[in-house]
């Protein structure tokens, strides 16, 4: 019984993380080899998405090449979680050629985008991300002598990385605000590229297509934006964005 409903557990979380994934563990429960078993059935499924989720209006945003648009790290690829809409998958491209016109080398990157199938199922732990036009974006760095690095994350993945700054948010539980202190000191000294990340923002303003965007108040003035219209402060009980943007489109 506590086997089953490990086994249970697994699938569930493997589903909430990759949506495939806990398909694949069902799949593989039926091998002599498990671990081997889900690992095929699962790049099996995973190769099946990469040709099939565009009938579900996904699509898939790039993970390797030498374009201007990369998704920022290959678990988010491997998890399943770089699809997109058509119409934010296009959004997405033009505002990375956009950049590079603008400002010459440089990358944009595509942190968590959405799941190859269904409006439903969010993002955990995102609230948001369901239908496919929710993107994170990264902010563009600098080393300390403000060098632009193309590909440069302040962080493995992108996320938890933050620009420090005052917040008028007050403890609270639960809430997915996490401050993740310990981890700050642990991360390289890289800055944020204002001129490129506040250029980025003015761009998704300008180009009709977005609905609205999530950024911590205290980056505003460094990045030449100032609170409302699109721009907007995500609440005090949702993850905190001063380390990427997010961006939702429109329909």
């Amino acid at each position: 019984m506590l086997r089953g409903l490990a086994h249970i557990l697994w699938v569930l979380l493997l589903t909430a993380l990759t949506q495939l994934g806990g398909i694949a563990w069902l799949l593989a429960l039926l091998t002599r080899r498990r671990w081997l078993g889900f690992l095929a059935a699962y790049a099996a499924l995973w190769v099946t998405a990469v040709f099939t989720a565009p009938l579900a209006g996904r699509e898939a945003l790039p993970c390797w090449g030498d374009g201007p648009l990369r998704v920022a790290s290959p678990m988010f690829c491997l998890m399943n979680r770089h699809y997109a809409a058509p119409q934010a998958a296009d959004a997405a491209e033009d505002l990375a050629k956009h950049m590079q016109s603008t400002f010459p080398g440089t990358v944009t990157q595509v942190l968590d985008a959405s799941f190859p199938y269904g409006d439903q199922m969010p993002l955990l732990p995102h609230l948001s991300h369901r239908r496919g036009l929710d993107l994170d974006i990264a902010f563009y760095y600098t080393d300390a002598e403000g060098t632009y690095l193309p590909r440069a994350l302040r962080s493995p993945i992108g996320y938890w990385g933050f620009e420090q700054g005052p917040s008028a948010c007050p403890p609270a539980f639960p809430t997915l605000r996490w401050n993740m202190s310990w981890l700050q000191p642990l991360w390289p000294d890289r800055r944020l590229d204002s001129a490129r990340t506040g250029a980025a923002i003015t761009y998704l303003i300008q180009s009709g297509r977005t609905r609205r965007m999530f950024i911590e108040p205290h980056l505003l003035g460094k990045l030449g934006q100032s609170e409302g219209g699109l721009l907007r402060f995500q609440g005090c009980r949702a993850a905190r964005h001063d380390d990427h943007l997010h961006i939702s489109l429109r329909p």
